[in-house]
């Protein structure tokens, strides 16, 4: 039974895509800080490695195969968790997700989209569709949905990824004001660049792609940071939480100057546009 004020220590939690990124810090953290985990993602293996991490430690994990853009999937993981724990979960954690970009709309695939939209967005629905009611029942526990800056950031040849992020963000504040009148806290997750292997298992253009590495590498946190301010975020009831510096500056700015902001966008896409033709170009002659 949940006793702490802090909802991250002691929490019976339930975490999707967890084998690797920010789920398997997620996991890693809240077994550190005394709470039982189910470690969940569509890659067996991998669950059961960040379980076999927790327990290597003394912390207690069960690793579960879960695909979140079957309801049918998520509804199981409830079931199991639920026998596990021996009661309803803590905390739930809405974390697999893909990335995806390089295109404009128009020429990015529509089974692309359909990709994107189908984990990115309707694994968050799945997850707050089938643990919401739990928690209400259970008058206790939280909710964290790890949406992105693309959520509000409208970053050019990113459509898919920012209007699956755009949802799980509006999913979320539709969610909190639901159960404003409870003690059930929910937090919108919305970093930058974090240093997983997202854009690895991502569709993501080959220039796009070395372009995201570059940032993650020199300009991405830890994703082990980003649990922390996501934890300490969630303790304080906070709806948001923009772990970096860079996200608060979208943030603000595109409150501030909306119109400038979109066409600030624009100017620095055609401006990489333009570069790219120039290089190919370049390329090609030589």
């Amino acid at each position: 039974m949940f006793r702490s004020k802090r909802l991250s220590h002691g929490a019976q939690a339930v975490i999707t895509g967890a084998g690797s990124g920010i789920g398997e810090a997620f996991a890693v953290a809240l077994a550190a800080r005394g709470g039982a985990v189910v470690c969940s993602d569509i890659d067996k293996a991998l669950a059961e490695a960040t379980a076999a991490r927790i327990e290597a430690a003394g912390g207690r994990a069960l690793a579960t195969v879960c695909d979140v853009t079957r309801l049918d999937d998520v509804a199981r993981l409830a079931q199991t968790a639920t026998e596990w724990f021996g009661g309803a979960p803590d905390l739930v954690i809405n974390n697999a997700g893909v990335g995806a970009g390089g295109h404009a709309i128009g020429e990015m695939s529509m089974d692309d989209w359909r990709w994107v939209l189908d984990i990115n967005m309707w694994g968050v629905i799945h997850g707050c569709h089938v643990f919401a009611p739990m928690l209400r029942e259970a008058g206790r526990g939280g909710i964290i949905n790890v949406a992105s800056t693309a959520s509000f950031a409208a970053a050019p040849r990113m459509g898919a990824y920012n209007a699956s992020k755009a949802a799980v963000l509006a999913v979320t504040e539709t969610l909190a004001a639901e159960l404003a009148d409870t003690p059930i806290r929910v937090t919108a997750l919305c970093p930058t660049f974090v240093q997983t292997n997202i854009m690895k298992a991502g569709r993501i253009s080959a220039s796009s792609s070395k372009i995201a590495d570059n940032l993650m590498r020199w300009g991405g946190v830890s994703a082990e940071s980003v649990v922390k301010s996501a934890l300490a975020g969630l303790d304080r009831g906070h709806l948001y939480v923009l772990p970096q510096f860079d996200a608060r500056v979208v943030w603000r700015l595109k409150r501030l100057l909306p119109a400038g902001y979109t066409k600030g966008l624009g100017f620095i896409n055609r401006f990489a546009a333009n570069d790219a033709s120039g290089k190919a170009r370049a390329s090609a002659s030589e």
